[in-house]
């Protein structure tokens, strides 16, 4: 079995964004030499997620207003009274999770019809890290 590994680093330049992520991971699995398998995406904090839907501006605007009307910004989580300010990033990161597992056949993403990968960041600005772990034969 091969494995492979790469890091993706990102700085948004706004508190909440959604990047597509799928030719970082597409990258990865070709640099990997990986035919058969699966590929893991995972971000590396708690105020951030990774999913796979739709590269459609619409939706990705519907799926930030739906996850603020879920978990909205405010002051009064108890997570704030440690000092923090970021009690709803914590909250989507749990709705949305932290990672997504890809399969590969035939040295290829296996994607469904339309499926993109997405790094969700909601609380941003400063540098934070994605993790593609890939494995198979």
């Amino acid at each position: 079995m091969k494995f492979h590994t790469d890091y993706l680093t990102f700085r948004t330049k706004t508190h909440r964004e959604y990047i597509n992520i799928t030719p970082q991971v597409a990258s990865a699995l070709a640099k990997s030499g990986v035919r058969e398998g699966m590929i893991l995406v995972s971000a590396m904090h708690i105020t951030a997620g990774v999913y796979v839907n739709d590269a459609e501006d619409g939706l990705i605007r519907d799926i930030d207003e739906w996850l603020e009307k879920i978990a909205p910004f405010r002051g009064d989580y108890r997570h704030h009274r440690t000092g923090e300010t970021n009690g709803g990033s914590h909250l989507k990161s749990l709705i949305i999770h932290h990672e997504v597992i890809v399969p590969v056949t035939a040295g290829k993403l296996d994607f469904g019809p339309w499926q993109q990968v997405y790094y969700a960041e909601f609380d941003g600005m400063r540098s934070k890290r994605v993790i593609i772990k890939v494995m198979g034969e």
